[in-house]
């Protein structure tokens, strides 16, 4: 489903220890919205909803809602730095459009709720 690059997994696994709270774990999502039609969600929770899918990747824990896994197959999260700083960057090869910014995205069967940047 989705893949966490060794880069990824290794900063994720350093922000959550920094968290000092071993019941966190990588919560990814898309939510209506952005210029594109749908943007990314990335962060930290501690409690697993009913529909859940739960994925144990590099010995990250990720868990995807049931509404965002269709638009998430196959998705590549990677953890990157420069000389300007760090961040992470998703390839989405469902993703048919996106921002310039590259956290919305459009899909060939879904639109999704396009909005202003």
């Amino acid at each position: 489903m989705i893949n966490l690059t060794e880069s990824a997994s290794k900063k994720v696994q350093e922000l959550i220890a920094a968290e000092d709270n071993k019941n966190l774990f990588l919560r990814v999502g898309v939510r209506p919205g952005g210029c594109s039609g749908f943007s990314y969600g990335m962060g930290f929770d501690d409690e697993v909803q009913e529909g859940d899918k739960e994925f144990d990747i590099h010995g990250v824990k990720v868990v995807v809602d049931s509404d965002s896994a269709k638009y998430l197959e196959g998705v590549q999260i990677d953890y990157k730095e420069s000389m300007m700083g760090g961040g992470f960057t998703i390839d989405n090869p469902n993703a048919v459009a996106s921002c310039g910014c590259g956290s919305s995205f459009r899909t060939k069967e879904d639109v999704g709720v396009p909005s202003e940047c």
